[in-house]
């Protein structure tokens, strides 16, 4: 019979398996997995980061959503030669998850209502968007220049919603999620 000491213990090993895991796949998606955009003067990314954020968020919740988008993606622009938009990338792609998953798993969804995890998606967006942008006229010194970086933004965070919605409808037949 395990104590209450060891289940803590082995529930908390879990969370940092799962947790890395999750960084882990962001990290991957958003490094193998993208085509540079020729538009803007640093040209633009668009990967599947973001689509793995979305799922990590609707699988596992706010926390891990944000931590494995923030992560991940903040790991990518250090390692990839974009560091000076890791701050930018960190706080966007955190509100994004805590978004997302906040969202989809409000009343006891779950993650398992397709609609509402559409809604979580689409409502993170903006947010993302807004930050980004923000981000990007203090590194321009313009206000005017952050503009060319949206379409792509828009691009990639509709490729993830769209990659997102099939593969967390069968993730959650899985009878791991299904419970």
């Amino acid at each position: 019979m395990q104590t209450l000491q060891q289940k803590q213990t082995k529930t908390n090993t879990f969370d940092i398996v799962l947790s890395a895991l999750l960084i882990g796949l962001v990290f991957s998606a958003t490094a193998f997995l993208n085509i540079k955009l020729p538009i803007a003067a640093s040209g633009g990314l668009v990967h599947l980061g973001t689509a793995m954020l979305f799922i990590a968020a609707i699988m596992f919740g706010p926390k891990k959503g944000a931590l494995a988008g923030a992560a991940g993606m903040g790991l990518f622009d250090i390692m990839g030669g974009w560091l000076v938009w890791a701050p930018i990338t960190i706080v966007a792609r955190f509100v994004q998850g805590w978004i997302v998953g906040s969202i989809s798993h409000a009343h006891g969804r779950n993650g398992k209502s397709t609609r509402w995890n559409v809604v979580a998606m689409a409502a993170s967006i903006p947010a993302m968007m807004a930050i980004y942008y923000v981000g990007e006229a203090f590194l321009y010194s313009s206000w005017i220049a952050p503009l060319a970086s949206m379409p792509g933004d828009l691009l990639q965070n509709v490729i993830g919603l769209a990659i997102a919605i099939p593969v967390c409808r069968v993730l959650k037949k899985v009878p791991y999620f299904a419970k």
